[in-house]
């Protein structure tokens, strides 16, 4: 499984402003929902109980906040490059301005767990950080990720 596989060039979106994780949250749940025919409510509330367990901002100033929902069929992405960078409980304490939203279907398979591990492996390499916070536009975004 490739990150192409469960993220799509409409799915990325660049300089997203948010004041806080909540509020990014409700925003990248609502662009998520609409692609899959869900309640962005319901996506949200999914995302911040998962949150509450722990904050998904894995450090360097990444966040991959992701959320079982019974209803998806396959891995499905968000991407999101934010201006300015929020504070997102990231274990490093440094405040996060790339996230990738990742939405998994409940119970868990070995596919999702792939999902998760592309993309923070994907998430480890400076230089693919240096790509991202450089991209001029979505696609720019997209083309690295894939890569």
């Amino acid at each position: 499984m490739t990150i192409s596989d469960f993220l799509a060039p409409r799915d990325v979106v660049c300089d997203v402003r948010a004041t806080n994780k909540q509020q990014l949250l409700q925003e990248l749940s609502k662009k998520a929902a609409s692609s899959l025919g869900l309640q962005p409510e319901y996506v949200a509330a999914e995302l911040l109980k998962r949150e509450g367990l722990g904050s998904t901002g894995m450090g360097r100033g990444v966040a991959i906040p992701h959320a079982r929902l019974p209803m998806v069929k396959k891995p499905h992405g968000v991407m999101a490059r934010l201006k300015p960078a929020i504070d997102f409980e990231a274990i490093d304490g440094q405040l996060v301005d790339l996230v990738f939203l990742l939405l998994l279907p409940a119970p868990p398979e070995a596919d999702q767990l792939v999902a998760l591990a592309s993309v923070a492996r994907k998430f480890k390499t400076d230089e693919l950080l240096k790509q991202l916070r450089q991209a001029r536009h979505e696609s720019e975004l997209y083309a690295s990720m894939i890569e």
